[in-house]
């Protein structure tokens, strides 16, 4: 009977090992490699120059029908593909994008399964083929690395009250190894683990449209599971302001599929120098085109922003805060300094009614639109997500008649099947009455600026905002130096920056009224450099800046697109240099942790073309006083290396034109 026993064991793994087949697929330049198994389980692995990066790692979908995509399927049909051209890629880093990779379609019966290698990174993701409608019961993700590498992740911060995936997908990063990420909580995307050689991975996804955004869950092991938020089942109005739809119930699927379509692109970015890691473009690469005929009309530029600042103006003969007399002194400000936009943030509808038709009596919109444009200035309002989402149309096409130009939404706060179809639906009608659209509260964009143009701005980062109650001293510094390496990968991001009140280290504090930034006041500066942000905010009050106009100078006058990017130089966590150019103008930006840092920029990348420029440094008593810099004015040319020291917390921010 033992006897048997073994033979029959013989002979079942002999027929496994028949029934799986292995497929190979390099990038372009042949340094990243995965194999794709199929058989008993789909699995995919990824070497790069040699070196294991992850383990073979199953990938399944699991239908209300039964059925189990990637298990005990064995593909019809391979196909193979290679791409190398160019594509445009405005309101982005670059004016256009080289994209060149390698694909693989394995087609199985009522599906296929995409893979693409690119030289900094390795995709796949589901298609459906079948017409019949069904549900997503799960979907298998699973990373599992080859060692206990440190993983750079960011927890879930459960809203009080409601379900474990609401949250504002705005937290610092834990540096951890694998086996310790806390198995309690989840994880949102991007991450990054650092393996040996310095090879580092970057996990996000891309195309996130009509399905729920995935997160991560430690195992105490060297594995990372996914996990989705279940389809809502009963929900109920709450939140903030009751401007929140609170999920109270789920169902026992993630999402609903009834007609073919693409699933997202699960995405592994692969590099061994940190520069690399923050010069990826696959999240805009991944996504879907644009859907948008006409993008002429879309305007990217700068706004004057109110709530930071708590509405504050002194100096003047009015009591400020939400009225036609203090946002006239914003558009005044805005005019006089070049800013394009001044934005109403909340407080301009009436609070705890989520209409959006009805106005404070403080306000009137009519005379304000009409005095903003006589000043050349627009107007974006903000809007609750309930009050936005349950009337959006009639909303668009009465703001938009009116002369506003555009939206900024917020508390959205989840990112389940049904808040993922609301952003592109948002996207997608605020497009068609002309409207700009800054979605915060939200989650990474995931490819949604790619696809709708007019969804300008996100935020899903822990921004400059959380300086007017956050009471850890040091951590904003730290974060500035992860984010370009980590979040930006996945798009542009409303972080807000420029703040004229200054903390070196120690002397910061929380205010909510009259808020600083942690750093210096060249670290700001830099941050409209280094961040991208095409609808960007002027954080600090109008007053602040015309105290300091020659810093005012600087941000009135730099784009928010570009023609071209390099990142010149990083090391995640610790410093980042990076170069952008818009016309013939080049800006430069540096930024370092709480560490004193000597910097050199190599001008290497500029054209054989003398250069004037204006630099502004850290003085010499910015350690001790956060808004203490230095200006002055240098000449260069190509190949010239510029010397700069940072204080801690400090950056610098250099013009060539």
């Amino acid at each position: 009977m033992k006897a048997f026993k073994i033979l029959a064991l013989f002979a079942l793994c002999a027929l496994s090992a028949q029934a799986q087949k292995a497929y190979q697929l390099a990038s372009p330049d042949g340094k990243l490699k995965t194999t794709i198994n199929t058989g008993a389980q789909l699995t995919y692995d990824i070497t790069f120059n040699g070196q294991q990066v992850l383990q073979a790692s199953p990938l399944s979908m699991t239908l209300d029908n039964g059925e189990v995509w990637g298990e005990n399927d064995k593909p019809s049909k391979v196909t193979r593909k290679s791409v190398d051209g160019e594509i445009k890629s405005p309101f982005y880093r670059a004016e256009e994008l080289d994209e060149e990779y390698n694909e693989m379609t394995l087609q199985f019966k009522g599906f296929n399964v995409v893979f693409r290698a690119y030289d900094d990174g390795i995709a796949y993701r589901f298609v459906n083929k079948g017409k019949k409608p069904f549900n997503v019961v799960d979907e298998l993700v699973d990373y599992r690395f080859p060692t206990d590498a440190t993983a750079s992740i960011p927890y879930v911060k459960p809203r009080k009250g409601v379900n474990k995936y609401a949250n504002s997908f705005e937290n610092y990063y834990a540096n951890v190894p694998l086996s310790k990420v806390d198995q309690e909580k989840l994880v949102f995307l991007p991450i990054v683990v650092s393996m040996d050689n310095n090879v580092k991975v970057c996990i996000t996804e891309v195309d996130l449209e009509n399905y729920p955004g995935l997160y991560l869950t430690g195992q105490g092991n060297t594995q990372l599971l996914g996990d989705f938020a279940p389809y809502p089942k009963k929900q109920e109005q709450g939140g903030h302001n009751m401007l929140q739809m609170n999920v109270l119930e789920v169902e026992d699927y993630i999402a609903k599929v009834d007609q073919p379509r693409n699933f997202p692109w699960r995405v592994a970015i692969v590099t061994d120098e940190d520069k690399d890691l923050a010069s990826t473009n696959l999240s805009y690469l991944l996504a879907e085109p644009s859907r948008l005929d006409d993008i002429s009309w879309i305007k990217p530029g700068k706004i004057a922003w109110d709530w930071w600042n708590a509405w504050n103006l002194d100096g003047v003969d009015f009591k400020t805060g939400v009225n036609n007399d203090t946002y006239k002194a914003y558009i005044d400000f805005a005019s006089k300094n070049g800013i394009e936009y001044v934005i109403l943030d909340e407080g301009w509808a009436v609070n705890l009614k989520a209409d959006l038709m009805q106005v404070v009596p403080e306000i009137n919109l009519e005379e304000l639109i009409a005095y903003a444009t006589k000043k050349n200035v627009g107007l974006v309002l903000w809007a609750g997500y309930h009050a936005f989402n349950r009337d959006m149309e009639n909303v668009c096409r009465h703001y938009a008649e009116m002369g506003i130009k555009g939206f900024k939404v917020d508390f959205m706060d989840r990112d389940d099947q049904e808040m993922t179809d609301f952003n592109y639906r948002a996207a997608q009608m605020t497009a068609k009455y002309k409207l700009l659209l800054d979605l915060h509260g939200m989650y990474k964009p995931a490819g949604l600026n790619r696809t709708y143009p007019n969804a300008i701005n996100f935020e899903g980062v822990n921004g400059l905002e959380q300086m007017k109650w956050e009471k850890n001293p040091t951590a904003q510094v730290e974060y500035d130096v992860m984010i370009p390496f980590i979040r930006q990968v996945a798009g542009p991001m409303d972080y807000t920056q420029g703040a004229m009140r200054n903390a070196s280290k120690g002397n910061y504090y929380p205010c909510y009224t009259e808020p600083m930034s942690q750093g210096t006041r060249c670290r700001q500066l830099a941050l409209y450099v280094i961040l991208e942000s095409p609808f960007n905010m002027l954080c600090d009050t109008p007053s602040n800046y015309e105290r300091e106009q020659e810093c005012t100078d600087f941000i009135s006058a730099i784009p928010t697109v570009w023609d071209e990017t390099i990142v010149l130089d990083g090391k995640m966590g610790e410093y980042i240099i990076t170069a952008r150019r818009n016309g013939d103008t080049w800006y430069i930006g540096g930024l370092t942790n709480w560490d004193a840092r000597d910097l050199e920029i190599d001008l290497s990348f500029l054209d054989d073309k003398a250069y004037s420029g204006k630099l502004f440094k850290d003085g010499v008593n910015a350690h001790r006083i956060g808004r203490d810099y230095q200006s002055e004015t240098i000449q260069a040319k190509k190949g010239d290396k510029v010397k700069v020291h940072l204080a801690p917390g400090g950056g610098f921010a250099l013009i060539l034109k």
